[in-house]
């Protein structure tokens, strides 16, 4: 499964890039992201939760930033200790001037298959009402 998202902000760059390159900050704008806590090795416990109707899922990821460019390009991959194999997630956001600010684009890239339906409408449905509550943290921030 492979999603993509763009978003037009009117801030510079570096503000808007301070909220995509810190998984830790995705809590208080991307509601599927529950929780995540920077951990002493460098990496991320995220945890992942999406409802549809009357089922629910949920996941706990530990992820890594395996590329920081600031202010343009932060990638998140998956990275578990248990030595067992796992579904990869890569998550890519790239931050560009724009006429009207700052151009936001987000790939988001899942390659396990359980509930692959499931995920990707409620991921949809996620990102469409995260653009307005980013905006509105990008937004403050900027004023």
């Amino acid at each position: 499964m492979d999603l993509s998202a763009e978003l037009v902000a009117p801030c510079t760059p570096e503000t808007l890039f301070g909220w995509v390159c810190d998984l830790g900050r995705y809590p208080q704008w991307l509601e599927i992201v529950t929780r995540a806590e920077a951990v002493d090795d460098g990496s991320w416990a995220v945890d992942l939760r999406g409802r549809m109707g009357p089922f629910a899922r949920s996941k706990r990821l530990r992820m890594v930033r395996s590329e920081l460019v600031e202010p343009q390009r932060a990638v998140f991959e998956r990275a578990e200790t248990d030595g067992r194999d796992h579904s990869p997630w890569t998550l890519t956001a790239e931050v560009a001037h724009h006429e009207a600010g700052s151009r936001l684009a987000m790939r988001l890239h899942y390659g396990g298959g359980l509930f692959e339906p499931l995920i990707e409408r409620v991921l949809r449905d996620e990102i469409e009402r995260s653009r307005l509550r980013l905006l509105d943290l990008v937004t403050a921030d900027a004023g």
